[in-house]
Order: structure tokens, then C-alpha cells, then sequence
């Protein structure tokens, strides 16, 4: 199949297809003589993997791991629990933050529950007022 064919049974555009060949996640499919991409089942397979693991918020470098463990049939899965225990710590360490960031929002919102002038508004003068920690470094694995 052509990539436009590869794309929609994918359920993914053209333009993702050739950002996963540039990364090296999707390997590069056999040319025709008019020199058209074409793409087998194993390409579907492989784009569907990688699109699953992106929905699962996983990084290019732990989807590059994954494939890489997948291809090594012979070894077992303890390193591929490795890499998703990694991911669950970071899943877990931004829940963290995110908790703290709502908490933080809650916060300001209480400060106005009636309706008043803007100058009078208490989620305004929260955030003019309030002490910002030093730059919070996120911890997320995406970068």
C-alpha cells in the first residue's frame, strides 16, 4: 500500500507517518521502480504500536526501547517492565504536580466567589500577590 493507504488504515495522517520514518520508529519501506513508498502489513503493525504507546503518553525513547526489546525474541520481558515501570513513576510524579497546580487554582478561585469590580477582584490580586517558588522543575520525561 501507498502511505496515503497506510495513513488511513493507521488512522493516522501522511504527516505522522513520515515523522516516525525521520525518528527510525517505522522502518523504511521498500521503494517501487517509480520510486512510491510501499508499505506492508508489518508497517500497519508497527505504526499502530507506536501510536498506542503515544496515547499511553510514552516518550520517543521509550517507544525506541520497546521496539528494540520487541525485536529480541529470544531474551524475556523483565526489561520492557522495566521501561513501563519507569513510565508509571512518571505517570504517578506528574499526577503529583498536577495535583499541586489544581490545588494551587483552587486556591485563587475561592479568593472570588461573588461577583465585584475587576480591581476588587481576589483571584487578580492572588496573582499579583502570591510567592512563585523558585522555577519548578517538571518532571516529566517528555522533555
Amino acid at each position: 500500500m501507498k502511505i496515503g493507504e497506510l495513513a488511513q488504515v493507521a488512522q493516522c495522517t501522511v504527516e505522522t507517518v513520515r515523522y516516525y520514518e525521520k525518528a527510525g520508529l517505522l522502518p523504511e519501506p521498500a521503494r517501487t521502480p517509480g520510486n512510491f513508498r510501499m508499505y506492508g502489513p508489518e508497517h500497519v503493525e508497527r505504526l499502530r504500536f507506536i501510536r498506542n504507546c503515544r496515547a499511553l503518553d510514552m516518550s520517543q525513547e521509550e517507544i525506541h526501547t520497546l521496539l528494540d526489546l520487541a525485536d529480541q525474541l529470544a531474551d524475556g520481558c523483565g526489561a520492557i517492565n522495566a521501561v513501563f515501570d519507569q513510565h508509571i513513576a512518571h505517570v504517578n510524579e506528574r499526577i503529583r504536580e498536577l495535583t499541586h497546580l489544581k490545588q494551587q487554582l483552587g486556591a485563587l478561585r475561592e479568593r472570588c466567589v461573588s461577583e465585584q469590580a475587576v480591581d476588587a477582584c481576589g483571584i487578580l490580586q492572588g496573582l499579583a500577590s502570591m510567592e512563585t517558588e523558585a522555577k519548578v522543575e517538571r518532571h516529566t520525561h517528555l522533555g
